[in-house]
């Protein structure tokens, strides 16, 4: 089934690729658009190029939510022939540019055994870096269109983009928001992650719609009670790290899920750790 572009908003379409569930975000301004994240591999992104274009023929920018193969190896097939700019926190700007092999690496055994294809083909793609570093936020004009790109501080990494456009009343959350799975901890912040999605929910009102990285759309009333786990989740690891109670004993009650939440609680305690 070929890939196509579903309107949630004025003008805001939202395409979800089937393997891995992922959203990729098109804004349409006055002969402008916005990609929000790129897939993960040349293919998909040859496929999600022909989708946008059915949308629309104007010009795109490209952002990248963060730094995960999922969100922006699609890169050099939207943002290199024609050369088009592509926006990421500064974070995922280096990463991209310094350690390809090293993402690569990590994206092949993150999927090799579930999905061998998909690991074939992240192993030979091209990764393309973001041209314009943000540190905290920047406001981009998509065709008479404000749109906000802001860093939240670190939560799902340490270099998580989210996406306000003011004018439809919707923000794309990357992977701070999860919808239809649980978070992913195994690059995140979990004592800081809270305070990401509030930063974020600040941008939003009662009529918000929210995309999230994976999953269909959500309104604000998900967004305020994933906020609830991962408040949860943050103060049972500070709590347990001060009682020396061990990450397996933390996990087992967790919010999440006892598997999911074991890698927060062994991320969350390093954290807390002293240096040494």
């Amino acid at each position: 089934m070929s890939l196509r572009f579903v309107e949630v908003a004025d003008r805001v379409h939202v395409l979800r690729e089937p393997l891995l569930d992922v959203n990729v975000t098109l804004v349409v301004g006055d002969g402008a658009a916005l990609l929000v994240d790129t897939l993960s591999t040349a293919g998909q992104a040859a496929e999600l190029a022909a989708a946008a274009r059915a949308v629309t023929d104007a010009p795109w920018t490209v952002v990248n939510t963060h730094r995960h193969f999922d969100h922006c190896f699609g890169n050099a097939v939207l943002a290199a022939d024609p050369r088009r700019p592509v926006y990421a926190h500064e974070r995922v700007v280096a990463a991209l540019r310094d350690q390809p092999d090293r993402l690569r690496r990590e994206a092949y055994a993150e999927v090799s055994a579930e999905w061998p294809t998909l690991a074939s083909a992240l192993a030979d793609t091209v990764l393309l870096a973001p041209t314009h570093p943000v540190r905290d936020e920047t406001t981009l004009d998509v065709g008479g269109r404000p749109v906000l790109l802001r860093h939240p501080g670190p939560g799902h990494t340490d270099g998580d983009l989210v996406v306000h456009v003011p004018d439809a009343d919707l923000l794309v959350a990357g992977d701070l928001v999860e919808q239809g799975a649980p978070p992913a901890f195994e690059d995140a912040y979990p004592l800081r992650w809270p305070d990401a999605v509030a930063d974020l929910l600040a941008l939003t009102g009662p009529a918000t719609v929210v995309v999230p990285g994976h999953g269909a759309p959500v309104d604000v009333a998900f967004v305020r009670d994933q906020h609830r786990l991962l408040t949860e989740l943050a103060a049972l690891i500070r709590a347990g790290h001060r009682d020396g109670v061990a990450p397996e004993e933390a996990a087992a009650d967790a919010p999440f899920g006892a598997r999911t939440a074991l890698t927060a609680v062994r991320r969350g305690y390093a954290a807390l750790d002293p240096a040494t």
